[in-house]
């Protein structure tokens, strides 16, 4: 090495500080720890602190470091309540869980992989299906299992500058569901969250389900559109979403594709 390093100068270095820079390089391709687990599917390399309920059980809540957690405004807000400085004391629907968290918490479990099935049932509406396939551990009897999520991202459930970014909003929202409900844990995730507003205490509840029951039955909304067109429906031709259909027609196809969908199963 320091035959090479003679021959090529390094802008300027001496010989001795080219070797250091080298052997620091070198060194810095080797991970400090390598992590592996042990026959419970836990990592063993010292990295990792477990801590577990009463039932033996891994308690991911308690293994949630408390820099990704934040005060839940939106809850003292809504109440007209000051707004705790600190998230000591709070209980955990006072809380929120920042993405890292998350991300975090889904690395020491464990995964073979993350996938996502994005549905559009209208232009203002987005919804994704996270399914993660999990590592088998000792909670599993060491089995793999892959638990799904569903998100979904609308003109009503995002702020402003949210409504640019529909599927990613979803994507996130899906994934971080899908990590705390496997691993029950039951503070709400900073993106699952939506805007506290006289917009946003409007959300068309209707809308939200039957875009949900749509993406859950493999139904479009050109489907429904021309369903709803061949049958006749007053105003069908003028429909160019979900939320322009009224109530009552919303809450009649909700109980039509399920029927529909259970007819098929």
């Amino acid at each position: 090495m320091e035959e090479s390093i003679q021959e090529i100068p390094q802008g300027g270095m001496t010989v001795g500080e080219a070797i250091v820079v080298a052997n620091s390089i070198e060194q810095s391709c080797i991970p400090p720890k390598i992590i592996s687990r042990n026959q419970f599917g836990l990592i063993d390399n010292g990295s990792v602190q477990y801590k577990y309920n009463e039932e033996g059980f891994v308690d991911w809540r308690a293994m949630i470091n408390p820099q990704f957690l934040v005060v839940n405004k939106q809850n003292f807000e809504k109440k007209s309540k000051q707004i705790p400085e600190s998230i000591v004391g709070l209980e955990d629907r006072d809380l929120l869980i920042l993405l890292g968290g998350i991300k975090t918490l889904a690395a020491i479990r464990g995964f073979h992989s993350v996938n996502y099935d994005i549905f559009s049932p209208s232009n203002d509406c987005v919804l994704a299906v996270c399914s993660i396939s999990w590592l088998g551990n000792f909670e599993t009897e060491n089995r793999p299992v892959t638990f799904s999520a569903i998100g979904d991202a609308n003109a009503l459930n995002t702020n402003s500058f949210g409504k640019m970014f529909l599927g990613p909003i979803a994507e996130n929202r899906a994934f971080v569901r899908a990590v705390r409900n496997f691993l029950k844990i039951n503070i709400v995730g900073q993106e699952e969250i939506g805007p506290l507003s006289s917009e946003s205490n409007t959300v068309d509840t209707a809308s939200e389900k039957l875009a949900l029951t749509m993406a859950e039955t493999g139904v479009s909304w050109e489907q429904i559109h021309q369903k709803l067109v061949d049958e006749k429906v007053e105003g069908a031709e003028k429909f160019t979403k979900i939320s322009d259909l009224p109530k009552v027609l919303q809450f009649s196809l909700i109980t039509r594709l399920k029927k529909k969908a259970s007819k098929k199963a």
